[in-house]
């Protein structure tokens, strides 16, 4: 047997690197998990929860964990679950496929993956737990905090080298290996090992011809001259000829002749755009991509072959990072189909929020704009009120009249034209009334020139949620979140028994505030650094490393004026209001992540020194961490408010939760 220390540091790298690595194929599995960003955190980090408080339970968990994963592995395997939710207000999207999928209600479906990852993952923690007994708490945490550090960092690393997710659950076997076995191999530890190098082939049969870059899993598919790009399970883009696709994306030629030097396109994907601009002589284009496997695909397989021509300079780089950082002036700004309209999130893949189509992105744009300079967005946009929003958000940052119009037949397919350059035409184009597009049906579809309602108010970078209407919350969401909650009340008052008469309302805001800290952190560092994988993986180090720094004060100092500890926290929770992520810019990238690093992870490093002096003082550290754990559970749940307050609102929401936590501290007895 290996020893205590290697044992814990081995439990805890399992966790965390499971954690994360379902976090991420799960959604790219089932469709309807991507809209709920925190879902399989929440039920990772309650099954943790759960399994931690049993860890000095007689009767092991442990033995259930291959058999759990496996069930998990095989019902997306087998049954190919796709939800299509249908509510008025907001766009959602899903797969379009033609293969034979298993429909399933929302509130049916959530409940179910929530606690088969719970389960899972309390089986997991368990054994986690259960080493951490044999070393004193502190040096214990410390090793757990270590591990999972690691296991995060490998899970990065995994991503930033385009591993499949075969790779990932191979990992996870080898570290669960030691504990599979113990003296010897038996037919149960067999068994066990079966059952995860089992559900390791249904994943890599799943992972068949998909790459699964830093972003995205992709898939590519032949439809005769055209080769499509599917992200996700969802269609993203296609390679075709430029002059067989949709006319937008030669529009801004059409309208304005071949009279542009400087290009810019954002989102150029494998290069339709990119290819447009080259053939009507535009001298410079620079290409930002933010997926380094797309920008790869389009050099190999685009038939134009766009990437090739020494005029092109392609930038794997997130799209709003390059707007803050460039010096250069384009007279043409291209939106080339950015997601494809779907949408962005920095955790899990895909939620409501994109903020490449916000306020604060155009007027970025229109920085970069020389004098005489246009913006130009297209896309399917599927609903009007979708085009109002964009059309109102272009007028709004560039303080003029954009010309938009669209093909209602088209599924709304509209184009946006605004800027400087649009004042010399003296009259602006006709449109098509065909639209060539592959396997579209019939090429007729008139154009009207739409008028913005105004009342349709444009997306921000605090309320990036471009596809809903209107800020509000959604009865689905309502209901599945209701069922989170209810779940991690049965299980945590299952477990902790007689909580509710030693019931500590202190742990209980000090999770809450905790966990809405981590949430709203982990998703609007995505304007920083884009919404990859490694990003993510980068953000939880970042809450680990300021956990572990925390671990380390709080045992050598004694905390004795814990208010002042709170009010460095409010400053800090103040000075990010005031300052959200991304509103100043730097010339240097490493200057810019490590300011803005501190700013949003040290009100955790406070968090931290509060969460460690009130666990020193706990007089059950049971129902403590149970009602930690609740509340950060109510926690995660309230930063679905952001869908109607906006991501600043959590800011202030979070100080209560502290404010409240230190209302109910304890006085400290000699």
């Amino acid at each position: 047997m290996f020893p205590a220390p290697l044992r814990i540091f081995l439990a805890s790298f399992l966790v965390l690197f499971l954690e994360v690595a379902l976090i991420r194929w799960l959604p790219a599995q089932i469709r309807l998990l991507s809209y709920f960003s925190n879902f399989i955190l929440l039920a990772a980090f309650l099954g943790i929860g759960i399994g931690s408080l049993l860890g000095r339970a007689a009767r092991s968990l442990f033995a259930w964990y291959p058999a759990l994963q496996l069930l998990l592995v095989a019902v997306v395997y087998f049954f190919r679950l796709e939800v299509r939710i249908n509510a008025p207000g907001s766009i959602y999207f899903t797969s379009g496929t033609s293969d034979p999928v298993t429909a399933v209600e929302t509130t049916l479906l959530l409940p179910v993956i929530f606690v088969a990852v719970a389960a899972l993952f309390a089986a997991l923690a368990q054994r986690m737990a259960a080493e951490m007994t044999a070393l004193p708490p502190l040096r214990a945490y410390t090793l757990n905090l270590a591990g999972s550090l690691a296991g995060t960092a490998a899970f990065a690393l995994m991503s930033w080298l385009e591993a499949p997710p075969s790779a990932w659950f191979i990992a996870s076997l080898a570290a669960a290996v030691p504990f599979l076995r113990a003296r010897r191999w038996t037919t149960a530890s067999l068994a066990a090992v079966l059952c995860l190098v089992t559900g390791a082939g249904l994943v890599y049969d799943m992972q068949r011809g998909s790459l699964w870059s830093p972003y995205y899993k992709i898939t590519l598919k032949r439809a005769g001259p055209e080769t499509v790009v599917e992200v996700n399970n969802i269609w993203h883009q296609s390679m075709a000829r430029v002059n067989a696709k949709e006319y937008f994306y030669q529009w801004p030629y059409m309208a304005f002749g071949d009279t542009f030097h400087d290009a810019l396109i954002l989102g150029a994907g494998t290069g339709t755009d990119v290819a447009a601009a080259l053939a009507h002589g535009v001298a410079s284009v620079d290409a930002v991509e933010i997926d380094p496997a797309i920008l790869r695909l389009g050099r190999q397989g685009h038939p134009d072959r766009p990437y090739a021509d020494p005029r092109v300079h392609a930038v794997a780089d997130d799209a709003r990072h390059y707007l803050r950082t460039t010096a250069k002036k384009y007279d043409l700004v291209v939106f080339a189909l950015i997601d494809s309209l779907t949408l962005q999130s920095a955790f899990s893949g895909v939620r409501l929020e994109s903020y490449m189509f916000t306020e604060e992105s155009f007027r970025a744009v229109r920085d970069v704009l020389a004098p005489d300079g246009v913006l130009v967005v297209y896309n399917y946009f599927r609903e009007p009120w979708l085009v109002d929003r964009l059309a109102n958000t272009a007028a709004a940052a560039f303080g003029m009249e954009p010309m938009v119009h669209v093909h209602p037949a088209k599924d709304q397919l509209g184009v946006i034209v605004v800027g400087p350059r649009l004042r010399t035409l003296a009259r602006y184009p006709d449109p098509p009334s065909e639209v060539t597009a592959f396997n579209q049906g019939s090429p007729l579809a008139p154009p009207v020139r739409h008028e913005r309602d105004r009342a349709v108010a444009p997306a921000t970078d605090d309320w990036p949620f471009l596809y809903m209407r209107r800020p509000h919350l959604p009865s689905h969401y309502t209901s599945a979140l209701a069922v989170v909650l209810l779940v991690s009340a049965v299980a945590v008052f299952g477990v902790v028994r007689g909580a509710a008469r030693k019931w500590s309302w202190e742990f209980f805001f000090l999770g809450a505030g905790f966990m809405l800290l981590e949430s709203k952190s982990i998703i609007q560092f995505a304007l920083l650094w884009g919404s990859t994988w490694v990003v993510a993986s980068l953000i939880i180090s970042s809450v680990l490393v300021m956990a572990l720094l925390a671990n380390w004060v709080v045992a050598r100092v004694e905390i004795r004026r814990p208010w002042l500890v709170g009010a460095v926290l409010g400053a800090l929770l103040a000075l990010n209001y005031l300052v959200p992520v991304g509103a100043v810019g730097f010339e240097s990238r490493a200057l810019e992540s490590l300011v803005y690093s501190v700013m949003v992870f040290s009100p955790i490093f406070c968090a931290g020194l509060l969460f460690g002096s009130s666990i020193k003082r706990s007089g059950d550290v049971t129902i403590d961490y149970g009602a930690n754990l609740l509340g950060a559970m109510v926690g995660g749940v309230a930063e679905y408010l952001s869908l109607v307050t906006g991501f600043q609102f959590l800011l202030i929401l979070a100080a209560a939760f502290y404010l409240a936590a230190l209302a109910t501290r304890k006085p400290m007895t000699a």
